[in-house]
């Protein structure tokens, strides 16, 4: 019984994975390589060219997909990193407030903080209103329907799943260590760069792999507070199955951006290191 105990408590959840994501996947593996349409229905015709024809369609939608997540990723870290490193070195006794407020936007739902940006953001907004009225900014000037309004919104929405990861890792590091190499006449810099950064590597990968992903597959934020030139892959895959009803297409789409994913992934790993990774987060 206790050899089976291991395989017993990982039962459930591999169950839960097995109906909810690999039969979901295998079906929908199946539905992009079938032809026919929602009146006369999907027949299996194995018909793999419905990739090749998506990828050549749809490939700027694709680059532009990967060049925001990657942009949006970049800020990311460049506010999440600052902000996890005050909190767990700085925060003191306050740090659980400091989580919950970095947490507090979570308590509003994804699309209503969403829309509430395209107010604040709106030409004739609470933002822009004042700025044009009183000359600071040209009465042409606007932020919403361009790539900035969209990059910040992945910002904004993903922040706190790059900030928490991040803390999670400095606050493991051991004050002792940096007081360690300041004692052996490292400059901050230094100590810093020497010691804590490596240190908090695998916050850093975690918080990129949460964040690159799913900013990627986005088309909230690109249908709210982007226009036509920034459309997004994912509002091509939406537009696909639920307006166009056309579901072997946005099937091969999605399995296609998942192969992109992962090969950016194991690529990002691969100039890492994941295995000093992994060495810095069991130290």
């Amino acid at each position: 019984m206790r050899r089976l105990a291991p395989y017993l408590l990982i039962l459930p959840g591999g169950l839960w994975l097995a109906i909810f994501l690999v039969v979901p996947m295998v079906f929908m593996a199946s539905v992009s390589t079938q032809e026919g349409d929602v009146v006369n229905g999907f027949v299996q015709t194995f018909n793999f060219s419905v990739y090749g024809d998506a990828l050549v369609q749809y490939q700027t939608q694709f680059l532009r997909s990967a060049g925001y997540g990657l942009a949006a990723t970049v800020v990311s870290i460049a506010l999440a990193y600052p902000m996890a490193y005050w909190i767990a070195f700085k925060g003191g006794p306050r740090k659980s407030t400091y989580l919950l407020l970095v947490l507090l936007p979570f308590f509003v739902s994804f699309v209503l903080r969403t829309v509430s940006w395209k107010f604040l953001l709106a030409d004739d907004g609470m933002l822009l209103s004042p700025l044009k009225s009183m000359g600071l900014v040209p009465g042409d000037f606007h932020v919403l329907q361009t790539t900035v309004a969209v990059i910040g919104g992945l910002v904004y929405n993903y922040l706190p799943f790059m900030i928490l990861p991040i803390y999670v890792a400095l606050e493991r590091v051991d004050p002792r260590v940096v007081e360690a190499a300041q004692d052996l006449y490292a400059a901050r810099r230094e100590a810093f760069t020497k010691v804590v950064l490596p240190l908090s590597l695998p916050g850093v990968f975690a918080g990129v792999l949460m964040t690159f992903v799913p900013m990627t597959a986005d088309y909230v934020n690109a249908g709210i507070l982007g226009g036509p030139e920034n459309t997004m892959i994912g509002n091509i895959i939406q537009t696909e199955y639920l307006v166009n009803n056309d579901y072997p297409t946005a099937a091969a789409l999605s399995f296609t951006l998942m192969a992109a994913m992962l090969v950016g992934i194991f690529a990002y790993a691969k100039a890492l290191g994941t295995e000093n990774v992994l060495e810095a987060a069991v130290r």
